[in-house]
């Protein structure tokens, strides 16, 4: 699995087609920054068919939605279908980690407030 990331942000106050803003890549994830700051991140990723994250934590919810085609997620080892425009709150602390059984972009935002359960 080859991994490419983009930590430019978004231009400001100019309109995005968000499903275009990222491409796929042949054996590949990529990652584009949308949004990056110190309470929270937004970041849009693409997964080539046959490609996964590997498994994490994280200290914080995030919420991810699939932009285009659909995702396999794993949570706390039960698995979950997410079909375009679908979305769902990953908790945090639970593990979780991504499968492309077919190729899916997606978005995910992390809140990081600081009062987390």
């Amino acid at each position: 699995m080859k991994s490419q990331s983009s930590n430019s942000e978004l231009e400001k106050l100019k309109p995005h087609m968000i499903v275009q803003v990222i491409q796929y890549m042949p054996n590949a994830v990529v990652s584009k920054t949308i949004l990056k700051r110190i309470t929270g991140n937004v970041t849009l990723s693409s997964f080539d068919v046959g490609e996964e994250l590997p498994e994490k934590l994280s200290p914080y919810d995030t919420f991810v939605q699939i932009i285009d085609g659909q995702a396999e997620v794993i949570i706390d080892e039960k698995k979950f279908t997410l079909k375009l425009g679908e979305g769902m709150i990953i908790p945090s602390h639970a593990l979780h980690q991504f499968h492309a059984n077919e190729q899916f972009k997606m978005i995910a935002t992390v809140i990081k407030s600081g009062y987390e359960d």
